[in-house]
């Protein structure tokens, strides 16, 4: 029926907003009531099929925060779904008139497709796309600081290797990470160590895992450390010394705490896969949207201004030191999902952990 008769779909749905809207249900049942006509159309390839797929999610849902909430969720399925199945040019027709402000969904949607069509490096270079996306910028869309084409750190966004799922073992994290011995004088510099609290920027570091829906609030800590490590101390036997949640009562599982080296690549892609399928009992974020949680929290690893380019944050990810780890302790489920990261700032003072746990038990 999207192939032949898409406009019999979009009135349907145009019906269904209207009855479910005024019937007094909950709020983000009208997304969910549609969205399968929505998704439906946006992945039957034809010019009409995009525009009613566009329309559906950017003109019939209702406003409100709550359905703001559950309808964008849906503008960025229907984005991706739509980039994905439709040619570039039948696209293109949605972006001739510029938007005049943020609120307005048809606008929201329209910023996630650039944002996907960013994440298969395509779109560039075209006036009427180009025109939008320098309009979304000076308006101070989210999405528009990003990159319009992939980065190569970028390289693993959304690639799936058979074979290398999470990592739940030290005998998995040895086998794909060079491991990173412990020392007596790295257990002696962690005891040295004090704690900096910024909560704004432990939110931005632990982002791709609060909006996924992950089921434990994420440990994001930040330490100083009075001298400079020496490189080789930068291991598991400092990382013990810190006063971490995500240690306390270590030993509590079968499994000995290891740390491995890691690369920026690495954690921006984990970073990325976290916001992207989204968490057990939460909700996939989208290519665009994961793609800026990741790097906000890369930023807030780092703790660069937001204002550095891209490609600069990239040259600095190189000076820092990253490291993979797995502790045994019952802060981590060891189940669905544990992601463990420690990052040594160039002057080898400064100290970030951020610590994830996802599992599908009813009870954390």
């Amino acid at each position: 029926m999207a192939e032949s008769r898409p406009e019999e779909l979009y009135e349907a749905a145009e019906q269904l907003c209207h009855r479910v809207a005024g019937d007094g249900s909950e709020e983000p049942s009208v997304a969910r009531t549609v969205g399968p006509i929505a998704e439906a159309l946006a992945d039957t390839r034809s010019r009409d099929c995009a525009r009613f797929a566009v329309d559906i999610v950017g003109r019939l849902l209702p406003l409100g925060p709550v359905r703001r909430k559950e309808g964008d969720r849906l503008r960025r399925s229907v984005a991706e779904k739509l980039v994905k199945t439709q040619q570039l040019r039948d696209l293109e027709a949605l972006f001739e008139e510029l938007p005049g402000g943020l609120a307005d969904p048809a606008v929201e949607v329209r910023a996630c497709i650039l944002g996907e069509l960013a994440m298969i490096g395509a779109g560039y270079g075209r006036p009427v796309l180009d025109a939008y996306a320098e309009t979304l910028r000076e308006l101070g869309h989210p999405l528009a600081r990003l990159p319009r084409t992939r980065l190569d750190i970028e390289h693993r966004f959304g690639v799936r290797v058979r074979g290398l799922g999470s990592i739940k073992t030290a005998d998995q994290l040895r086998s794909r990470f060079p491991e990173i011995l412990a020392t007596e004088s790295g257990a002696a510099a962690g005891r040295t160590a004090s704690e900096t609290l910024d909560g704004c920027r432990a939110r931005a570091a632990a982002e791709p895992f609060t909006v996924s829906g992950w089921v434990r609030e994420p440990e994001a800590r930040f330490f100083t450390l009075p001298s400079p490590l020496a490189p080789d101390d930068f291991a598991i036997s400092l990382i013990k010394e810190l006063p971490l949640d995500c240690l306390a009562g270590e030993g509590t599982r079968r499994g000995v705490a290891v740390t491995c080296r890691t690369t920026p690549d690495d954690v921006l892609n984990e970073l990325f896969s976290a916001a992207y399928n989204g968490g057990v009992n939460g909700q996939a974020q989208g290519g665009a949207y994961a793609r800026l949680y990741a790097w906000n929290s890369l930023y807030a690893l780092m703790g660069l201004p937001v204002d550095i380019p891209f490609l600069e944050a990239v040259r600095r990810a190189v000076d820092h030191r990253w490291l993979r780890f797995i502790a045994f302790t019952d802060w981590f489920h060891h189940d669905t999902s544990d992601v463990a990261f420690a990052v040594l700032d160039p002057t080898r003072t400064r100290v970030t952990v951020l610590a994830a746990t996802d599992t599908d038990a009813e009870a954390d």
